[in-house]
């Protein structure tokens, strides 16, 4: 299985480094007892208050992009203090990845507390992605109510000196817009029809046609 090791310390005194030593050395230590193979060791000294910790970021892309299976920390502390460490057990364990603690010597378990503020998180969580789907659902239902048809869509117009336009039916936009649709709410009901676009590039577009509206007719 494979693991990333996170050892961190509050400060940039010079007498912390010995701490960082001693973290990554008992937890190399224990990732050969709990048989982990070692990805990537970060190491790095910030608060714990705070989500701005380029170790943490970088430890966050590593996650999505690789099949890591655990975290190895010395104490839950390490990871995180406050909202910040709820928010990050949040991020890492929504990723399926598991967090090994030295602390209590194998996989952590959390407080009753944090365990409820957990479960508060992803019921909320869950509930926004509904509303969002909801959202999409209602902009698809009132887009085609105002005459918009995903069959009609533009041709792509390639960009020699760049990358291709996104293929995005204009006039539709044009149509959502004056329908009184929010420029997210335009790019949330095309994405609904299966186009892959931004609120940003729905406006750049819309103001486009504005100024040049024969290129898009």
């Amino acid at each position: 299985m494979k693991a990333i090791i996170y050892c961190r310390v509050s400060t940039t005194k010079e007498t912390q480094e010995s701490s960082l030593d001693r973290q990554e050395d008992e937890l190399i230590t224990a990732a050969e007892k709990w048989d982990f193979d070692i990805i990537d060791i970060i190491r790095e000294r910030e608060s714990g208050y705070t989500l701005d910790r380029a170790g943490v970021l970088d430890m966050l892309d590593r996650i999505k992009q690789e099949s890591i299976d655990a975290i190895l920390i010395q104490d839950e502390t390490r990871l995180g203090r406050g909202n910040a460490k709820i928010a990050l057990l949040h991020c890492v364990m929504k990723e399926g990845v598991k967090v090994y603690s030295l602390a209590q010597n194998g996989e952590l378990q959390l407080s009753e507390s944090d365990s409820m503020v957990l479960q508060i998180v992803s019921m909320v969580e869950e509930y926004q992605r509904k509303l969002h789907n909801l959202k999409i659902k209602r902009g698809m239902k009132r887009a085609v109510d105002n005459g918009f048809r995903p069959e009609k869509n533009l041709k792509n117009r390639g960009n020699e000196n760049g990358r291709d336009r996104k293929d995005i039916p204009i006039s539709e936009i044009n149509r959502l817009r004056n329908s009184g649709l929010t420029f997210a709410d335009i790019a949330a009901t095309l994405r609904g029809f299966g186009y892959d676009v931004s609120k940003a590039t729905v406006h750049r577009r819309y103001k486009e046609a504005a100024t040049l509206p024969e290129q898009e007719e």
